[in-house]
């Protein structure tokens, strides 16, 4: 129960946190925003450069937990775009799948 109340509270905090964010700057001026700080080799480049990182790894092991097939690249490329929300509702899919045996939900047995 814990960990469906955690993995669904990222969904609903990111939620809320995302959706004024989106309205009032839209969505293409998130990467250059994202990227540009990085080149600027300050605090905030080097938290995004560290969150980036993070998202590629939650997209690669979804991708490699899903054998690189077509539908798991597909499935990383979404964990690297959209970020925790799509990991939290990936766990609890799986979570809900495996009966939350967390052998199986972080195992490449599918």
């Amino acid at each position: 129960m814990t960990a469906k109340l955690f993995l669904g509270s990222i969904i609903i905090v990111v939620g809320i946190y995302t959706t004024p964010v989106v309205a009032d700057y839209g969505l293409l001026t998130l990467l250059p925003s994202f990227f540009g700080e990085m080149s600027k080799m300050n605090w905030q480049g080097q938290f995004n450069l560290d969150f980036f990182m993070f998202l590629l790894m939650s997209g690669l092991w979804i991708a490699w937990r899903n054998k690189f097939s077509p539908a798991g690249l597909g499935l990383g490329i979404g964990g690297i775009f959209l970020g925790a929300p799509y990991l939290s509702a990936y766990l609890l899919y799986l979570g809900q799948h495996h009966g939350w045996d967390l052998n199986k939900v972080f195992s490449q047995d599918i």
